[in-house]
């Protein structure tokens, strides 16, 4: 669409005729004429009153593109926060579950890959640590990514408690990882490779807060 045509469907938009769109702009009617059937176009001192007058952006009367882009993107961003603030607890709880689980299952994956692909299949310990790397990357940004965007509710005392019981059985695991990371590390000296620990000390806590949470789905269908 030219800009002829755009000026032509804005005053249509606004129900305005050409007379008072060039009261408006302090224009005659027959430049607003020329504008739109493009014998002319609109001096640059023009533009940004035009746009004022239309409610539109200069790029949106320049290109008629980007700002409908941005638009449809930002509908869009805006409808998929609707939805996540419309979701119910129930609906969130088991959102959660399938983001953890998905996300332990890639942890294992990763753990599986990095012990058979450089002893087992050979494969460069650079490509393999890249690899392995990029699908933790995946599920931790999974994890993130859902646990910042889904919307807060107040949570009961049960929920409370089952929380920092959650809390406590991960601080316990993570000082038994640590501990053996620290162990098999001054035993082995393979510290290039016993950094893995962590990553199943990762899973691990993950685990235990999923069956926390099919736990609670569980009790709230019974």
């Amino acid at each position: 669409m030219d800009i002829g045509e755009k000026l032509f469907e804005l005053r249509k938009q606004k129900n305005l005729s050409q007379e008072e769109v060039a009261e408006k702009l302090n224009v005659t009617r027959q430049t607003v004429s020329k504008w739109e059937t493009n014998q002319s176009t609109p001096d640059f001192d023009k533009i940004i009153p035009i746009c004022e007058l239309f409610e539109i952006s200069t790029e949106e009367l320049l290109t008629g593109k980007k700002v409908e882009e941005k638009n449809e993107k930002q509908e869009s961003s805006e409808k998929e926060k609707f939805e996540e603030k419309t979701m119910t607890k129930e609906e969130v709880r088991r959102k959660s579950a399938e983001v953890v689980s998905t996300s332990v299952l890639l942890y294992i994956l990763s753990i599986v890959f990095i012990m058979i692909a450089i002893p087992v299949q050979k494969m460069n310990p650079i490509v393999a640590s890249a690899i392995f790397l990029f699908i933790i990357a995946i599920a931790t940004t999974r994890i993130i990514k859902h646990y910042m965007s889904i919307p807060k509710f107040d949570k009961t005392k049960e929920e409370k408690q089952e929380d920092d019981i959650v809390k406590q059985i991960n601080s316990i695991i993570g000082a038994i990882f640590t501990a053996i990371y620290f162990i098999v590390s001054f035993m082995t000296f393979a510290w290039h490779v016993t950094w893995i620990i962590f990553v199943i000390c990762g899973a691990v806590c993950n685990i235990v807060k999923l069956i926390f949470m099919l736990k609670e789905e569980k009790s709230n269908e019974e």
